[in-house]
């Protein structure tokens, strides 16, 4: 009766263990599969069920045969029981339980469980994904990143895989349409594309060309940044700001401002901004200069997009050659002061004090209609750089209004114009009277040298 008691235990251990190796079999080829949604859960849940019962009756088969073992005398009999998790790629994990007719349950338990976590640890480290999700980009190696070296940053659908996935064996019917799919603007980047250079690579002419035909052939977005980021960086250096234009480069990087992917249109306008440094480049870049402003007021309010095209507009009105072609957007250029935030407030003030450096377009900046909350940038609860710089630009309109003579045209102008607000009102040389007690010296030495020019 000894050796048939144990000869059941050791049946009942290895039925237990072979449930066990299954469930582990399931649970990791579901991980896998998670994406999927299945039309009929019932039918997999019969199908699950079969499974284990023929599984079942497979290892009370192998528990019988080793129980007549022992039974016709063999006194170190050994039972084995491999499972093997099977994936479409040929990828093996084999599990091997070797009882001893002394080993007892418990020692087996524990080594069938130890070969399990090991096989499951080493699956688990080949489906690991590339890359880091950050927002709604991947980053995946292989390709630049603008900013830094050896990533890249294209858009892709969130929750998209980056890494390969290893082909399971298919159950159910998928669906047509999958509810888990999220909205998504830009398209998914397809395959691979080494890009030949890294973004801060100073570009001869011979690889400037290069990277003009690939932006100009390419439609995918990734490529495109990567290229935009590339030439923006080379046209810090003025000997490449020259070679681009003379290579074609400058329709070639604004018919990308006109792209509905504002980071794409951001790096245009960044690459733009870098080349209109040069004079020759901005008698070019003034065919773009009302797109690029009428994209800048209406695109979202403090956005990266917008902050690229104040910079660019800047750099563009630091002399007084295309003025004129902005002097419309004045009304709009005084309510994104208001509305903006800190970094939006102090650009759009450098590019409305561009403005009036030029005694010509003062009388198309003082007539216009500005919301009387402006006032309130006068404030001492502002920092020093918003201070100084609307200091600044009450100065130079200040002086262009006796310069010009318009004290005596004061009818010409609306009170709600800026005129009225800065010269008839009296409530900005109040404001500035308040901040000649300001604490910072800097801000007090400016306020008395305007107060002077009253």
């Amino acid at each position: 009766m000894g050796r048939t008691r144990e000869a059941g235990c050791l049946a009942a251990g290895v039925v237990i263990g072979a449930g066990a190796c299954y469930c582990v079999y399931r649970l990791t080829w579901g991980r896998d599969e998670s994406e999927k949604i299945w039309d009929d859960h019932d039918d997999d849940d019969e199908e699950e069920s079969s499974d284990i019962a023929e599984t079942g009756k497979g290892a009370k088969a192998n528990a019988g045969a080793g129980a007549g073992a022992r039974l016709q005398g063999d006194s170190k009999a050994k039972a084995e029981v491999s499972v093997e998790l099977r994936s479409g790629s040929n990828v093996k994990a084999e599990a091997h339980l070797k009882a001893q007719s002394g080993g007892g349950l418990e020692a087996k338990a524990k080594a069938l469980f130890s070969t399990l976590k090991e096989q499951a640890s080493a699956k688990a480290g080949k489906g690991a994904r590339l890359g880091t999700i950050s927002g709604t980009r991947i980053l995946t190696p292989g390709l630049p990143c603008p900013g830094v070296r050896g990533g890249g940053c294209h858009p892709v659908r969130n929750g998209a895989r980056t890494g390969g996935r290893t082909s399971g064996k298919s159950k159910g019917r998928t669906r047509g349409k999958s509810a888990r799919t999220p909205a998504t603007s830009w398209p998914v980047r397809r395959g691979k594309f080494n890009f030949p250079y890294k973004i801060d690579d100073i570009l001869g002419a011979t690889d400037l060309q290069k990277v003009l035909n690939i932006l100009e052939r390419t439609s995918d977005p990734f490529i495109q940044e990567v290229a935009l980021v590339t030439l923006g960086n080379n046209a810090a250096y003025s000997f490449n700001q020259n070679a681009i234009r003379e290579l074609g480069g400058l329709p070639i990087i604004a018919k990308l401002i006109k792209t509905k992917d504002p980071i794409i249109r951001e790096k245009a306008y960044n690459a733009l901004n870098n080349l209109s440094v040069n004079a020759e480049n901005q008698g070019k870049i003034k065919t773009y200069i009302s797109q690029v402003c009428d994209d800048t007021m209406i695109c979202r309010l403090d956005s990266a997009v917008q902050m690229a095209g104040l910079r660019l507009l800047t750099n563009m009105t630091v002399t007084n050659h295309y003025q004129h072609l902005l002097s419309y957007s004045f009304p709009d250029f005084f309510a994104l002061l208001f509305l903006g935030n800190y970094f939006t407030k102090i650009q759009i003030m450098k590019l409305i004090i561009n403005f009036t450096e030029n005694p010509a377009m003062t009388r198309e900046l003082v007539s216009c209609k500005v919301p009387s909350e402006l006032i309130s940038l006068f404030n001492k609860e502002w920092d020093r750089e918003i201070l100084l710089n609307i200091l600044t630009l009450f100065e130079n309109i200040n002086d262009n209004i006796k310069n010009e003579g318009l004290a005596s045209s004061r009818k010409e102008f609306s009170r709600s114009s800026l005129f009225f607000l800065f010269k008839e009102s009296g409530v900005c040389v109040k404001k500035i009277k308040a901040l000649a007690n300001h604490s910072d010296l800097v801000v007090k030495v400016k306020v008395l040298k305007v107060l002077t020019k009253l």
